[in-house]
């Protein structure tokens, strides 16, 4: 076999074959399989995670190999589920106003048949208009192309803008937190044309496809959010094996030092900024029809730090790190909230899990960065270090994050 990134980075078709199994598990234990061990509400919560574990890899591509630490990519993730809620919203609607006017003695014109679903649509804000931004909702080839132009876009205009003054560490971080919030808050407004506070709902039901089992069609998410996670990885990994990627791991360790070499700094960072905001954006499109609604609340600042939080448990600067740290916090994370955890009663005080979750979930960011700032994935590495060796103790660059002898072969 020739010298390809799948080779020179051995965990990527390891990484494959876990995924390709799990899905192969999953499926045969799923009801429309005919075992049913696998309830459709698990099996939503598993195609849910694997869109985490997507934009996590996005997320790892930015900070743990760029050293951009953005707190803003859950909004890319929130508006690539705005874009593909517009048309699931528009379509169903449209279904259901059709049928209500079948019976009607006179047929309605279109107009009127627009003007029945902007009201179904807007009437819980008080507004029976389209907004202009919904001008391409009855269209799923251009709501699609939306879910990637729109983060991209954003991503593209907010790094340009940032990049060129030169805006890095902590700055650029409150900066990207900033573009969040005020997305948040503009969304939040009943006149920002996507249903302020109430959002988009009834996303899972999928137009066209009434006569099918929510089973059937979670189980179709699910090889859908699997098949994007396998994409996304290949690609990030294709991106990191390089020269691209040995030049943006500089920039993360030494940027002035990169610059100084003659590369031109903004531009790499431009370029994973937008690609990544992108990957988030279609891993929201998958996520929201799944999770059924979307709303305002989705793009506040706190996701985006949770983001950052299951990569640095995963282990930022390996991908397989920012995979393994989304879905364990997402399944934990469900067990603990979902009531699924029991109670401990302490006599004066009765220990309840979806009261301390969060709790939890920081003092286990504070003891990973403290203890093991490899995260999880770096007990990947001391397994697969040689013994007798000093693999791995040195770094390749000026810090303690620096490309090290592991992250150089994964």
């Amino acid at each position: 076999m020739g010298d390809t990134f799948l080779t020179r980075r051995r965990s990527t078709p390891v990484f494959l074959i876990c995924l390709a199994a799990l899905v192969l598990i999953v499926t045969l234990m799923s009801e429309p399989a005919g075992t049913g061990a696998i309830s459709t509400s698990f099996l939503k919560t598993l195609g849910k995670t694997l869109c985490l574990c997507l934009v996590a890899v996005a997320m790892d591509l930015a900070w743990g190999y760029t050293g951009i630490l953005s707190l803003g990519h859950m909004a890319f993730f929130g508006l690539g589920g705005y874009m593909i809620g517009m048309w699931l919203m528009y379509e169903r609607t449209r279904l259901i106003v059709a049928e209500s006017l079948a019976g009607a003695p006179i047929p309605p014109t279109d107009g009127e048949v627009v003007s029945a679903i902007a009201s179904q649509i807007f009437g819980v804000v008080g507004s029976s208009d389209f907004p202009l931004v919904w001008m391409f909702a009855h269209s799923l080839p251009l709501q699609l192309a939306l879910v990637v132009a729109v983060p991209g876009l954003l991503a593209l205009v907010f790094g340009w803008l940032a990049f060129r003054s030169r805006v890095t560490g902590v700055y650029l971080s409150i900066l990207t937190q900033a573009m969040t919030l005020a997305l948040s808050l503009y969304l939040f407004q009943n006149d920002s044309g996507l249903r302020g506070n109430n959002g988009l709902s009834g996303l899972q039901n999928i137009p066209g496809l009434s006569g099918l089992p929510q089973s059937v069609i979670s189980l179709w998410f699910f090889w859908g959010s699997a098949l994007a996670l396998a994409l996304g990885y290949i690609f990030a990994a294709w991106i990191v094996s390089g020269k691209f990627g040995s030049v943006i791991r500089g920039i993360r360790d030494d940027e002035a030092r990169v610059r100084f070499l003659g590369y031109p700094v903004e531009g790499f960072k431009l370029f994973v900024f937008t690609v990544t905001g992108i990957i988030a954006g279609i891993a929201g499109a998958l996520y929201y029809p799944q999770a059924g609604i979307i709303n305002p609340a989705e793009l506040a600042p706190i996701a985006s730090i949770y983001l950052a939080v299951w990569v640095a448990i995963g282990g930022r600067g390996r991908l397989y790190g920012a995979v393994i740290g989304a879905a364990f916090v997402s399944l934990v994370s469900t067990w603990f909230t979902g009531g699924q955890a029991p109670d401990i009663d302490l006599g004066v005080y009765r220990v309840q899990w979806v009261d301390w979750w969060l709790i939890l979930l920081g003092v286990s960011f504070v003891l990973v960065t403290i203890l093991a700032p490899q995260g999880i994935g770096g007990l990947f590495d001391l397994r697969a270090r040689p013994r007798g060796k000093n693999h791995g103790k040195t770094s390749t660059g000026p810090d303690g994050g620096s490309l090290r002898a592991p992250e150089a072969a994964e």
